[in-house]
């Protein structure tokens, strides 16, 4: 019998090794002949040597998973030997990225599918359509994975501030407190996808950045994936600068809903034009999403109905 130690360097241990050590200790139930031992950064093993190399794999490839999904489990062990039964993983063609506590994002819905399709394949990609399609929701998972295959250096969330029947200047707070809200929808997303101390430590050093459209003016951004929501309420001045910031190797979604302008004047909305000037560009795609992309509350899709009705009667 040989004796050997692991040091585990690129993750936080008590994620590998499960509260109360359940995780490793689920592990250690395929190796009844070692003996194993967890403190702190390190695990102490003693076996044959064949079974300690197993076991050093294995290890490995629970890092490897707890970087892609954030969270382990007891059925990834049995999943990792053979004997569990994998519901949904990245062989799914829907299968975005994990979430946090293992949370798996995934198309749900026919235009969804088609965002994450055309990513590929397409510099600036538009997705318009009603409230509660998935757009944004879509567009920044496809982001966060980017920044986790290291496709890209920075993700940058963005909105115009535009007032909403409220006018900023009365709200209490700095500038950033009183922009908060209106950036509200981008943490949440965010929040679903990286866990909170991670994403702190990202925004704190840049690599993701929300911030409101003004803020891109002068910018130039290379290996970036930009995200514009809300640009229903940008006018055509401020989508040009804002699509001529694209630098080498970036990638930009551009998120709106026509039916949802909150300028003064609903013809000052730059989107439509646009899309429209943009037409015929290569890598550039309009995507249009459909009340049948609703995955909310089933009864947004007739709330929705209902207004549009009113609109046209």
């Amino acid at each position: 019998m040989i004796e050997k130690k692991i040091v585990i360097e690129e993750i936080d241990p008590i994620d590998l090794f499960g509260v109360n050590n359940r995780i490793i200790d689920k592990l250690c139930e395929y190796y009844p002949k070692c003996k194993v031992a967890a403190r702190g950064y390190e695990i102490f093993i003693k076996g044959e040597s064949d079974q300690i190399y197993d076991f050093e794999k294995k290890i490995e490839s629970l890092i490897d998973l707890r970087k892609k999904k954030n969270r382990l489990s007891i059925e990834d062990i049995d999943y990792l030997f053979g004997n569990g039964v994998k519901v949904d993983s990245e062989s799914d063609g829907d299968f975005i990225l994990y979430g946090t506590n293992g949370k798996i994002i995934k198309a749900r819905t026919k235009n969804q599918k088609k965002l994450v399709e055309e990513y590929n394949n397409n510099d600036l990609i538009f997705a318009v359509g009603p409230a509660g399609t998935g757009k944004t929701y879509t567009a920044i998972a496809l982001a966060v994975r980017a920044l986790k295959n290291k496709e890209i250096r920075r993700l940058i969330l963005t909105r115009p501030a535009v007032e909403a029947g409220e006018r900023l200047g009365f709200l209490p707070g700095d500038m950033r407190e009183k922009l908060d809200p209106y950036l509200q929808p981008l943490y949440d997303a965010l929040g679903d996808m990286i866990p909170s101390r991670k994403l702190a430590e990202l925004m704190e050093d840049g690599t993701i950045q929300i911030a409101p459209l003004a803020f891109m003016r002068g910018r130039t951004l290379e290996s970036a994936f930009v995200i514009l929501d809300e640009a229903q309420n940008t006018t055509l001045g401020q989508l040009k600068m804002f699509l001529t910031r694209m630098g080498n190797n970036s990638k930009f979604i551009v998120t709106g809903d026509m039916s949802q302008i909150d300028l003064p004047k609903k013809s000052d909305s730059g989107l439509e034009r646009g899309i429209q000037i943009t037409d015929g560009i290569k890598r550039v795609i309009t995507i249009s999403f459909q009340k049948e992309d609703i995955v909310r509350n089933p009864i947004v899709s007739h709330i929705i109905e209902a207004f549009d009705n009113l609109e046209n009667s």
